[in-house]
């Protein structure tokens, strides 16, 4: 298969997820996942990356013995330590002294121009490449070794790198041999790492620590994920993905270091890492696709955490909620990143592609608390936003799974032995799909719809927590524990949910009759109100919505706060709402009632000529229109004795006359 050809098929299962994020932009471009406004990093000549012959050594504290780990090159007795030599542990020959000069030719065809940077393989150049038009390139080391025949060995083994190609990778343009040491040659990619960039900020603000917001720290990753999946794709892992790795361009990112890249099923190689970024299972199982989505998250927190520990104390941790108000004001980024960085990998992400889909939902809820406004999203996990009635939490406005064909018939049938109550048979085949789901978020999706089915919110608590923990980026399982917790009675934590579903997606119209309820039980009649106003009036919703809006001013009114007014102005939106006979007049009789009753209290209207649906605001014109709607509300009454008790209230309430 060509490298064409490879790519894309790597590409297509994450074309769709990049595609989907960028279509959703508002003028912004591609770098912030159309959501975010990422400041772009200005062209700098490569000339200016060239580190000057005194800045060109390694701090005694980052030198390591390559082959054992223990710490060589240190002072001794008051002397600065060697920049070469060998180890006192095992013996190894070290050198941390640049082995290429300016203007030294490699190979024939690259002019150095300088070192730029030292990594984990030793000092990384600056060089023009004379049979190419001069373009500018970097040459990495990748070992040093006398025997000719293991690096002509070594240099034909990565030669895959040249195949990889990806808008967020760096181009492997050659391998090549130079005295005893061989070099990866790669494309120069002018920018700044996100360390430099967090290294900016901390000197910006004069040594105090100053992490990123975390929207633009998740954008960056959404950017790079992509490029991950590729190379998992082509059964390649990366292996040592840090802030060092990556740079941002002036309008994209680029992974910049394939030197620890192995392929997938190499169990024999050195393997590459970064203590603080490193799974800990890598000493004893080796990389995989879990460990390089491990590093991914790992990044992530120290990119938008005040994260000093995470070589130390949190090696393999994250810092409780408690000590990080980050993680604490954004609950479902922290359960993101426990879920990418859990100590087992079978319970982490699955693939890029899921982290990505994910940390994007996680994104769009942060965007749409800091920014203000909804971000509202496709899910692949779950079907569109559900309609629910605002009277009460219903269990059967929760979307459903969207699962591959395999699963289909499986879910459906628990479904429907849900709605059958068939509790005997859904158990039996609640057990068959946890059998046939690897991490079990549909059986625990299925067990808590059952449970509030059966009027047990506690039990659908505890099953749509887990379903959250796996799928943190997702609305849906946090819409079902609003409704839990609503059903338990817990209105504020039932608030909590049903705010940020809402917030993030109005469409999710019962998350917003929700937090309504939730209001009005906590008697927030303000807040209440402000959640009817979330949905928009191009949302089929937005009729039920205005009609539970009015319903709560006319219900839930008194004399202040200009009360009369916010009435008169209910009544002007009930008169352009298209409803029917019986719902209509319901409405206009608690608005004329809830008038009459503060006209009686003593309300008054500024300007004394504002009209009710009709009616003045004095005692006798309102009781006129009270009558009148108890009248037509009979007329909509299906039955004798209704009619006849609602006439006998139009009766009592109509003023007195003399005719």
């Amino acid at each position: 298969m060509t490298a064409d050809a490879k790519h894309d098929a790597a590409t297509s299962a994450l074309a769709g997820r990049s595609t989907t994020a960028n279509t959703r932009a508002s003028g912004r471009g591609p770098l912030g996942a159309g959501l975010v406004e990422i400041p772009p990093v200005p062209y700098r000549d490569p000339t200016d990356a060239v580190l000057r012959a005194s800045d060109a050594h390694v701090p005694e504290s980052r030198r390591f013995c390559a082959q054992c780990g223990e710490s060589v090159g240190r002072s001794r007795d008051g002397n600065p330590g060697r920049t070469a030599g060998f180890c006192r542990t095992c013996g190894t020959s070290f050198s941390f002294e640049p082995q290429l000069r300016p203007s030294e030719l490699v190979a024939g065809q690259y002019e150095v121009a300088g070192c730029i940077a030292h990594g984990g393989m030793g000092w990384i150049y600056l060089a023009r490449d004379r049979n190419v038009s001069d373009r500018w390139v970097v040459l990495k080391g990748l070992l040093d070794a006398a025997d000719a025949d293991a690096m002509a060995a070594a240099l034909a083994e990565r030669r895959f790198l040249a195949e990889v190609e990806h808008p967020n990778i760096v181009k492997i343009f050659n391998f090549v041999q130079h005295e005893d040491s061989g070099y990866i040659v790669m494309e120069y990619v002018g920018g700044r790492s996100l360390k430099q960039i967090l290294t900016d900020r901390r000197a910006a603000g004069r040594g105090e620590s100053d992490p990123l917001p975390p929207a633009q720290a998740i954008a960056y990753m959404l950017e790079v994920l992509p490029a991950l999946g590729y190379l998992h794709q082509l059964g390649l892992l990366f292996c040592d993905f840090k802030i060092d790795n990556v740079i941002q361009t002036q309008h994209s990112l680029k992974l910049i270091d394939l030197g620890g890249v192995c392929r997938l099923d190499d169990r024999s190689s050195a393997v590459f890492g970064t203590v603080g970024y490193q799974a800990p299972e890598i000493a004893s199982a080796g990389p995989s696709i879990a460990s390089d989505l491990f590093t991914v998250a790992r990044t992530l927190a120290v990119l938008c955490l005040d994260f000093r520990s995470y070589q130390s104390t949190h090696r393999f941790t994250l810092p409780p909620a408690e000590d990080a108000p980050l993680l604490a004001r954004h609950d479902s980024l922290y359960r993101f990143l426990l879920t990418g960085t859990a100590r087992d990998p079978a319970h982490r992400f699955r693939s890029a592609e899921e982290m990505a889909d994910q940390l994007y939902g996680v994104l769009r809820e942060i965007v749409a608390e800091e920014e203000g406004h909804p971000a509202p999203g496709a899910s692949s996990q779950f079907s569109g936003p559900p309609r629910g009635g605002h009277e009460r939490p219903e269990w059967r406005a929760l979307p459903h799974p969207q699962v591959e064909w395999a699963l289909e018939v499986e879910l459906r049938e628990v479904s429907e032995l849900i709605e059958r109550g068939d509790w005997p048979a859904f158990e039996q085949a609640l057990h068959e799909l946890a059998t046939a789901d690897r991490r079990e978020w549909h059986a625990q999706w299925y067990r808590g719809l059952a449970a509030l089915a059966m009027a047990r919110p506690g039990e659908a608590l505890v099953s749509f927590a887990t379903v959250y923990h796996l799928l943190p980026g997702e609305l849906a399982p946090k819409l079902a524990l609003g409704m839990a917790c609503e059903s338990e009675a817990q209105f504020d934590e039932a608030a909590g949910w049903y705010d940020v579903v809402s917030r993030t997606d109005p469409a999710f119209t019962a998350a917003t009759f929700g937090l309504a309820r939730c209001r009005l039980a906590a008697g927030d009649r303000t807040g209440a109100l402000a959640a009817y106003d979330r949905v928009p009036d191009s949302s089929i919703a937005y009729v039920e919505a205005q009609a539970a809006r009015i319903h709560t001013l006319a219900t839930h009114t008194d004399i202040g706060n200009g009360a009369a007014e916010e009435l008169v102005t209910s009544g002007a939106i009930l008169a352009s709402l298209p409803l029917g006979g019986e719902q209509r007049a319901l409405l206009e009789t608690r608005l004329l009632e809830a008038a009459l009753g503060i006209v009686r209290q003593g309300a008054t209207v500024e300007g004394g000529d504002e009209r009710l649906l009709g009616y003045h605001l004095n005692e006798r014109d309102l009781r006129f229109g009270v009558e009148r709607s108890y009248r037509e509300l009979a007329r909509w009454a299906p039955r004798g004795t209704q009619r006849i008790r609602l006439v006998d209230r139009a009766n009592q309430v109509r003023p007195r006359t003399w005719t």
